[in-house]
């Protein structure tokens, strides 16, 4: 069948042998190596949707909970402005007539207002207004918003002749969404002592 004429081998295919017949080529179920399936698609889809929808659940939570912690730094942003206000105005209390010091005015027991008299002799009344949940300066018979957001105020005074305070003492619970916090101050009324 091959004849070899110098380094040129020749096929003759006219003597081949009758043994050679075409046979069909055995056909391997062989997958293709270089793409994916449509089952391996859908999988790293479904993968890919769980673990997205996993982050978007992790941002919305941060979000959240940046607007409440915001809402409650300005809530204790306010109180805070609020006590150093008062305690600056108690420790600079009392007025004198000539005969008589008016100072701040002592109440048995703790209270949700607390009425002083400024050195320019005018009456000024701090109050906590449950109803709307506000920190009230009442003055002249004017009400100004101190604190919003205000849950309980409580002011508690001590007196040595049982008539005007020698000291203050602020308790402020603001409140934003779920969260509550406490503030407190004391001041000690200086023309008394």
């Amino acid at each position: 069948m091959f004849e070899v004429r110098g380094r040129v081998s020749v096929v003759n295919f006219f003597h081949a042998k009758a043994n050679m017949v075409n046979r069909p080529l055995a056909i391997r179920n062989q997958t293709s190596s270089g793409a994916f399936t449509i089952v391996e698609c859908l999988i790293g889809l479904a993968i890919s949707a769980v673990l997205l929808t996993a982050v978007a659940a992790a941002f919305n939570a941060s979000v959240v909970s940046y607007r409440e912690n915001e809402g409650m730094y300005w809530s204790m942003n306010n109180a805070r402005q609020a006590l150093v206000r008062m305690t600056s105005e108690i420790r600079t209390a009392g007025y004198h007539d000539g005969s008589t010091l008016y100072g701040v005015a002592h109440t048995e027991n703790p209270s949700n207002q607390c009425t002083l008299r400024l050195p320019s002799g005018e009456w000024i009344r701090y109050e906590f207004r449950n109803a709307d949940q506000k920190l009230y300066l009442v003055k002249n018979d004017t009400s100004y918003v101190l604190c919003d957001n205000a849950v309980n105020a409580v002011f508690t005074t001590t007196s040595e002749n049982g008539l005007d305070a020698t000291s203050v003492q602020i308790s402020l619970t603001v409140q934003n969404s779920r969260f509550r916090r406490t503030l407190a101050a004391a001041a000690a009324v200086r023309r008394s002592l």
